[in-house]
């Protein structure tokens, strides 16, 4: 069957739905996140028309930013920038503390052989040279910025390496999407582990043992296998706290976009008019398009004149 038969029973059901967990252990020296983003990663495929090495690498990137949201408060929020030499260009992703995310990557339209164990080739999309910069929005004066260089284009561990870089935490970070063959996601998830001060070299190894042998994120998920338990098999003494619904969802408005073409100038807007007599302006993050007729440029011109 071209669709899983899983995904049949979980839509006919309608008992799963995206959300995190994030829980503590050791004596509350870990601290850990698991996060399933198969309704947001397939809402993100189906605006943008990603084909399935591209949607493997918006997806892990879309998942790594929700929960890197949840650790926020409040009103604050981040972006996530992936600036790699593969085809794919660009990947941003938009997360923020109350569970919202939305993204889009340059080049939709790549999809590349599998790789040599037989996954897709998300580092062949992405590159392995280049930086992830992450912006975030604390609401202190100056943003937060960080940066590292892409290290492997495989995302996880560019986004382990920049945890330990950028924010001196020691931390593993796995996610992964499956693609179904009519390029739909089956499951996205993954999970993120962070180690604090205080841990013994026995706990330290007991983690990284956890961590070799849990299968991958995508192969538990299409299994059926909860959050909570997922997190036990990493840490088995985890003590699960509150969780946060995960979907998408976009600033975007008619009148964001009104305001935009108001800050183009009057020169600009009277050159619109006369050139072209109507405008077309696609959300990047959304795909979603605002068409402007010449009257209705011509009210914002009187506007921007004022």
């Amino acid at each position: 069957m071209a669709i899983r038969q899983r995904r049949l029973n979980d839509l006919e059901n309608n008992n799963k739905h995206d959300r995190l967990i994030r829980g503590t252990a050791m004596n509350g020296k870990v601290r850990a996140f698991a996060i399933q983003t198969t309704e947001l990663v397939e809402e993100l495929r189906r605006r943008h028309d990603t084909f399935p090495t591209a949607t493997a690498a918006m997806g892990r990137t879309v998942t790594t930013a929700a929960i890197m949201g949840a650790m926020l408060k409040g009103e604050e929020k981040l972006t996530v920038q992936v600036n790699g030499d593969g085809p794919i260009g660009q990947i941003v992703a938009d997360a923020n503390a109350k569970g919202e995310v939305r993204g889009y990557v340059s080049n939709p339209h790549v999809h590349l052989p599998s790789n040599s164990v037989g996954k897709l080739d998300v580092a062949g999309a992405v590159g392995t040279e280049g930086f992830i910069n992450i912006t975030k929005d604390l609401g202190l004066k100056e943003p937060y910025r960080g940066s590292v260089p892409i290290i492997s284009g495989e995302l996880g561990e560019d986004f382990t390496y920049y945890f330990a870089q950028s924010e001196q935490t020691p931390s593993a970070v796995g996610v992964g999407v499956l693609v179904d063959t009519d390029n739909s996601v089956i499951v996205s998830g993954g999970f993120i582990m962070q180690l604090l001060p205080g841990l013994t070299d026995p706990e330290i190894t007991a983690i990284e043992n956890a961590i070799s042998t849990l299968p991958p994120v995508t192969t538990l998920l299409e299994q059926g296998l909860e959050l909570e338990e997922l997190l036990r098999r990493l840490l088995p003494d985890v003590q699960v706290m509150e969780g946060l619904d995960i979907h998408f969802s976009c600033e975007c408005s008619r009148e964001r976009v009104e305001k935009t073409l108001i800050s183009l100038g009057q020169t600009e807007m009277e050159q619109l008019i006369e050139e072209e007599g109507q405008a077309e302006v696609v959300c990047q993050f959304c795909n979603e398009a605002y068409d402007f007729n010449k009257e209705q440029l011509e009210t914002i011109l009187e506007q921007a004149k004022n």
